[in-house]
């Protein structure tokens, strides 16, 4: 197609490709072989989180290709870039887990260095890894140049013995083994059948979730979360992906004119709609912190209380991804939201029409059983709760999807670390009623607030996962399931109420009131309080120690500094 001629005026590029003075900025450009019509137009950086770190990221490459395409068909000139990630399932249960959180805020810093350092005027970002998803988006808020998200696509689902299995599957066959209800050779075979392609983990686990959130919240074309990795069918989407950042860029559409609060409220709801990853309460702040909107834990939890659950998904139901997918993708989730009178579809999106105006030919498949209408849910209230109580002045979140009891009292059995805790439910040193307490786990204490699925995935394999509750100030992977609150805040480290906790303390919560109380005298705490130290980080070097001097509390997003509502001068008007 004929390329459309942009002004180039106003946009950031022209600080490296127009004018006498820019004359050696451009013969860097001849060296990579672009011609003098490429130079002068508009420059779109493409980046992805490509690498051989695991297969949620090894499909990323060819689907950015397809995105450079699209731009390139539009009148622009793709610069393409790859960042970090670090991979939740494979830095899962030691101490690499430190290191996932902090990567979202490096992914979002090294994007944007990178369209600093050389004038980008547009994003298409294309990731598929837990903390990419987030990174990626809060780039795209922090830098308000015409960007585009697309999703790299879920993994096909394992089969193990005629049923679909995910990585979950595998961590909770890890406590199956321990507890002797796996042998070797069968723990063996799932986990040579559990991730049989590229993509990102199979459930509504943290991926998936914000995978839907992209869509929900209008930062990525309609559909384009839903065909799996493998699927050729998504380098159609990145295509498309391209041709419409070009579009954005004529039409000066921006990601906060896309991303205002009633579309962070979306977002929420079709978090809580399809029981989504509990760590959604923490990447909705920190987006809405790159926008400079207010969207705390406690508004999360607030539209969150509202909205039903309609999607049956692991890990607590029955279907995939995939499934979601084969019924008609994210756009299903989102009609029978916006019929139900759940949805704002009033909101903007990256086509450069409405919510409303996106899925208006959409036809509710009512053939099916993984996703229900809003008239019909699966619960009345949604899968994730905020809880707020005498232990998380600040709050904490647990998802309660598939869960037949929401409520839980017990003593304190007190871990600080989660290595202590995995040691010990491993030679199951604790009692059915437990309240399992994990501190010092938190953004500062951790640091990193690093993800517990090694110890409640046991737990369920040792078919405990219902008789005991778990608490910490860390998080918890969006594989999770049952009584497992994350995000108690103050945390431990910060003089939060988890530090003062002992052995045999009663921790009474209550999901269906969305309270957590310590029932401890006040008196008593405050002795506790007199005698309490926060332990010493023993990070004193590196990235860790950086985040840890920089991270605020996780109500917040676990952020490492102001975001917009102090920005003087936003990259896109530079």
């Amino acid at each position: 197609m004929d390329a459309k001629p942009f002004d180039k005026s106003k946009l950031p590029s022209r600080h490296v490709t127009e004018g006498y003075h820019r004359a050696p900025h451009r013969s860097y450009y001849y060296a990579m072989g672009l011609e003098e019509e490429h130079i002068h137009r508009p420059f779109v950086g493409v980046v992805s989180c490509w690498n051989e770190a695991a297969p949620c990221n090894i499909s990323l490459m060819r689907q950015a290709q397809a995105a450079k395409a699209g731009v390139d068909e539009a009148g622009g000139t793709p610069r393409e870039f790859c960042t970090i990630t670090v991979t939740d399932g494979i830095a899962m249960g030691h101490q690499g887990m430190k290191s996932s959180l902090v990567s979202r805020e490096v992914i979002a810093d090294s994007i944007e260095l990178t369209m600093r350092g050389h004038c980008y005027d547009a994003l298409v970002g294309v990731a598929g890894c837990d903390k990419s998803l987030p990174g990626m988006m809060m780039a795209m808020l922090r830098l308000n140049v015409p960007s585009v998200f697309m999703y790299g696509g879920t993994i096909l689902p394992g089969k193990f013995k005629g049923r679909d299995v995910t990585v979950v599957d595998v961590f909770e066959g890890v406590g199956m083994r321990t507890a002797g209800r796996m042998s070797d050779e069968e723990l063996h075979e799932l986990e040579c059948v559990a991730c049989p392609s590229a993509g990102s983990c199979g459930g509504q686990f943290t991926a998936n979730t914000m995978a839907c959130v992209s869509e929900a919240i209008g930062l990525a074309i309609t559909g384009s979360a839903g065909a799996p990795a493998p699927y050729e069918s998504r380098d159609s989407y990145a295509l498309a992906s391209g041709k419409a950042v070009m579009n954005l860029l004529a039409q000066g559409i921006r990601p906060r004119d896309i991303a205002t609060r009633e579309a962070f409220e979306n977002a929420a709801v079709i978090v809580a709609a399809t029981g989504g990853s509990t760590n959604a309460a923490l990447h909705l702040p920190a987006m809405a912190n790159e926008a400079g909107i207010e969207f705390d834990l406690f508004d999360v939890a607030e539209v969150f209380k509202r909205t039903p659950l309609i999607a049956d998904l692991k890990p607590g139901g029955k279907y995939v991804a995939k499934d979601v997918y084969d019924i008609g993708g994210v756009p299903q989730i989102l009609k029978a939201l916006l019929d139900g009178g759940l949805l704002n579809g009033d909101c903007l999106t990256v086509t450069g029409r409405t919510m409303r105006q996106n899925i208006e030919c959409v036809k509710f498949n009512e053939d099916q059983k993984v996703v229900y209408p809003v008239s019909n849910p699966i619960s009345p209230t949604g899968g994730v709760v905020g809880l707020k109580g005498s232990l998380a002045p600040e709050g904490a979140i647990v998802k309660v999807a598939g869960m037949k009891k929401l409520t839980f009292k017990g003593p304190a059995r007190i871990f600080d670390s989660e290595e202590d805790a995995f040691r010990a439910v491993e030679a199951r040193e604790y009692k059915e009623g437990d309240v399992i307490v994990i501190r010092y786990e938190g953004p500062k204490g951790g640091p990193g607030m690093r993800e517990m699925l090694s110890t409640t995935a046991a737990l369920y394999g040792q078919g405990m996962g219902d008789k005991v509750a778990l608490i910490t100030d860390g998080r918890f992977s969006g594989g999770t399931r049952g009584f497992c609150i994350g995000h108690v805040g103050p945390e431990a480290a910060a003089g939060g109420p988890l530090g003062l906790l002992k052995d045999g303390d009663i921790i009474s919560i209550d999901a269906e009131k969305g309270t957590l109380d310590l029932e401890v005298d006040a008196a008593e705490l405050e002795a506790r309080r007199k005698v309490w130290k926060a332990p010493p980080n023993p990070y004193q070097s590196g990235a860790l120690r950086k985040y840890a001097e920089q991270v605020g509390p996780a109500r917040y997003g676990a952020v490492t500094h102001a975001g917009a509502k102090v920005e003087v001068v936003c990259y896109a008007d530079i």
